[in-house]
C-alpha cells in the first residue's frame, strides 16, 4: 500500500458503499412470480463485522428501495441503509453532521455514473475492479475484486491494515 492511501485509510471512521455492482455482482436474477433477486458476497458482509469491531461504521448509499437490500443491511448490523437516494453527494454533508466525521473521514465505494460526485468528495474513494472507467479515473484506489466479488471486503481490509 503506497504512503498516500495508508494515510487515507488511517483517517476513515465511517465506509459508504453502494449496492448494486458494489455488493452484488449487477446480476438480477427473476423468479417465475417476477421477484428480483440479487446475490451478495459473504466476505463482504464479514467486511461489515470487521470494521464494526473496529468502531468503523458502515452506511448504504442506494438508490434502489428494496426488502432484500434491508434485509441484508439489518442483517450485517449495518449502521444505517438511505435507500431511494437519486443525488448521493447531497446526502453526504447530513452524514458529516449526524456522526459528528468530516469529509476526510468517510470512504465512500461506488461504481457508476450515479456515484461520481460523491467519489470526488470524500476522503477515500474505491471502486471495484469492474467499475466504470470515468470512476476509475477519480478514484483513490481501484479494487482488484469485481463488484459482488468481494470488492467491499477488500476495501474494508485496505483500512483495516492501517489498524493494526
Amino acid at each position: 500500500m503506497n504512503a498516500t492511501i495508508r494515510k487515507k485509510c488511517q483517517k476513515i471512521n465511517i465506509v459508504l458503499t453502494d449496492v448494486d455492482c458494489v455488493l452484488t455482482d449487477g446480476g438480477m436474477y427473476y423468479t417465475e412470480n417476477g421477484d428480483i433477486m440479487k446475490k451478495f458476497h459473504t466476505r463482504d458482509g464479514m467486511g461489515v463485522s470487521l470494521l464494526r469491531k473496529k468502531k468503523i461504521s458502515t452506511i448504504i448509499i442506494t438508490k434502489e428501495k428494496t426488502k432484500f437490500v434491508k434485509q441484508w443491511a439489518k442483517k450485517m448490523n449495518v449502521e444505517k441503509l438511505y435507500d431511494g437516494i437519486q443525488k448521493k453527494e447531497d446526502l453526504v454533508i447530513n452524514i458529516c453532521s449526524k456522526y459528528n466525521v468530516t469529509l476526510q473521514e468517510l470512504a465512500y465505494i461506488g461504481d457508476d455514473v450515479n456515484d461520481l460526485e460523491l467519489l470526488k468528495k470524500v476522503g477515500l474513494s474505491a471502486t471495484p475492479a469492474d467499475g466504470i472507467d470515468d470512476a476509475k479515473k477519480v478514484c483513490h484506489y481501484i479494487c482488484k475484486s469485481k463488484g459482488g466479488e468481494g470488492a467491499f471486503r477488500e476495501l474494508a481490509d485496505l483500512i483495516l491494515e492501517t489498524r493494526k
